[in-house]
């Protein structure tokens, strides 16, 4: 790939807008409009390419965000109502406090390879979880690639504090990968999708450990206020994702309108990412306990906030 192609895609990878968090108070008594915060490939390209909002009683405005922890930090600070995000980031902003509530959960409709991965350069030297120690790994904090790095340092009987871990948003972090700056990057679609294409490779996967949940995360204000707002949206929402189901390639021309991605990736990043609607139950739980604790073991969170009251499960009967 020409270097003017990857400026052009890693432009397209990290461009974000509406991040003027000051400028995005509103009321959440209005029951005319819902603030949905998105991140890239996610959700809003599902809707407009399934004409799901069509005919819906209030509007959405959008806001647009690289990854989890920044669309997280707009929810949890009131400058969304809702929107999507992988189960470890979620649950990391919640056990450090932020008022947020996971309303809905949706789960990998496959083992999708190359999802979720820790990469490195095709010439590397790095083969496996074993070799990363002493090394340098960039990925997001409290993120799924984070999490994903200390699942195979832990499965690997490596203590997390082997491995120089350097915390970067996801355009930093690709910057840093092209450079050889850094010797991993643990990542997710679409950014596996584009350094997979440039021919990078993954030495560790997440189909091997298990696919994230991914959860709609309200603000806890704005349940009450909007409850009928969020839960229309989530119904329309589920019928998107069905719809990107049955037409792929229809939902990947709008998703690379949306974020200025190739056709191909935007394609192999929906192949990654789709998912059904799952119930919240006792496994759910179990699940985001299971993160909770290995961030705990990690030093990273000293939980003190009960994983299941993180759930507000009415949204569901």
């Amino acid at each position: 790939m020409s270097k003017k192609k990857v400026a052009i895609l890693s432009a397209a990878l990290v461009a974000v807008a509406g991040l003027g968090l000051a400028a995005a108070t509103f009321k959440r008594s209005d029951d005319k409009i819902l603030r949905v915060a998105n991140q890239k490939g996610q959700v809003k390209a599902m809707m407009l390419a399934s004409g799901a909002l069509d005919g819906a009683p209030y509007r959405v405005e959008w806001s647009e965000f690289p990854a989890a922890q920044p669309l997280l930090e707009a929810v949890g600070g009131g400058a969304a109502d809702l929107g999507l995000a992988a189960d470890a980031p979620f649950i990391f902003a919640y056990q450090s406090g932020s008022p947020v509530k996971a309303i809905a959960v949706q789960a990998p409709a496959n083992q999708a390879p190359e999802a979720l991965a820790i990469l490195v350069k095709n010439g590397s030297s790095i083969r496996s979880a074993q070799d990363l120690v002493g090394k340098t790994v960039a990925t997001t904090r409290g993120s799924i690639g984070h999490h994903l790095l200390l699942q195979a340092l832990e499965r690997a009987h490596i203590p997390a504090d082997r491995v120089k871990v350097t915390f970067l948003p996801p355009g930093d972090a690709k910057a840093a990968f092209d450079s050889g700056s850094i010797d991993a990057w643990s990542t997710w679609t679409p950014y596996t999708n584009v350094a997979v294409k440039e021919g990078a490779r993954a030495v560790a996967d997440a189909k091997d450990y298990g696919l994230p949940l991914y959860i709609d995360i309200a603000h806890d204000a704005s349940i009450a206020p909007k409850r009928a707002l969020l839960a229309d949206f989530l119904q329309r929402e589920a019928k998107a994702v069905a719809w990107a189901r049955a037409h792929p390639d229809k939902f990947a021309a709008v998703l690379a309108r949306e974020t200025g991605l190739p056709l191909d990736i935007a394609r192999a990043s929906f192949a990654r990412s789709n998912r059904i609607s799952q119930p919240v139950d006792a496994r759910v739980i179990a699940h985001e306990q299971a993160i909770v604790d290995r961030y705990r073991r990690a030093g990273l969170i000293d939980p003190k906030r009960d994983v299941a009251q993180a759930f507000d499960t009415s949204f569901g009967s």
